[in-house]
């Protein structure tokens, strides 16, 4: 029980798939302007990760090892159909957004990495486990990335105004919140995963390479 539970546990702290193995930085650059589109990419991932790894877990004694790497981009490739096919159902305006990165879900590094490394050679439960264990590690950085760009950003979270009404001048004076164009820039988010890669470190220490 206690090798399972670390299956959700590590991923979350200090075998993170994005500060920690560095797998899945597009995503975390792209679509974190908006915290609603971390939520859903994190979800999305979330859904494709602990399904496949299941599949995978299932099918991993009749796939021959030549062709086990079209396999994985099989069945990871009909779950993001399945997410693209749901946010155009239910969510179209957010499904524009996301456009691109939502298909690009299917050569995620870490859904790969999470396939070969370990459903490949795991039961369908811990496989499943350590599916949903990635997803939240991954998705857990989106949202942090995601709150802190949009709030800085734009003032808002969620597309709700919390930092005040934007900036009215006034004369010679000016009231409310003038938005950071520069947090809703790429770079940005790369230098706040850098920030949260710092506080990870400085936490434990283990973590500092030599």
């Amino acid at each position: 029980m206690a090798k399972d539970s670390r299956l959700i546990l590590d991923p979350l702290t200090d075998n993170n798939p994005i500060t920690i193995q560095v797998l899945g930085i597009c995503s975390a650059l792209a679509i974190t302007a908006e915290l609603e589109a971390s939520i859903v990419m994190s979800i999305s991932v979330l859904f494709v990760m602990g399904v496949g790894n299941v599949v995978i877990s299932l099918m991993r004694n009749i796939i021959p090892s030549k062709i086990r790497i079209i396999a994985q981009l099989i069945v990871v490739a009909t779950l993001v159909i399945i997410v693209d096919l749901v946010l155009k159902a239910f969510a179209y305006e957010l499904s524009k957004t996301l456009s691109v990165f939502v298909g690009l879900i299917i050569t995620n590094c870490i859904i790969m990495g999470r396939f070969e490394a370990f459903a490949l050679g795991n039961g369908p439960w811990r496989s499943f486990l350590d599916g949903i264990g990635n997803a939240l590690g991954y998705g857990i950085i989106l949202v942090i990335v995601g709150f802190f760009r949009e709030l800085l950003g734009s003032g808002t979270l969620l597309g709700i105004p919390v930092l005040g009404d934007p900036i009215e001048k006034t004369g010679l004076y000016a009231t409310g919140y003038e938005n950071n164009g520069f947090m809703l820039l790429s770079p940005m988010a790369l230098i706040v995963v850098g920030i949260i890669i710092w506080v990870q470190r400085t936490r434990n220490k283990a973590l500092i390479e030599d």
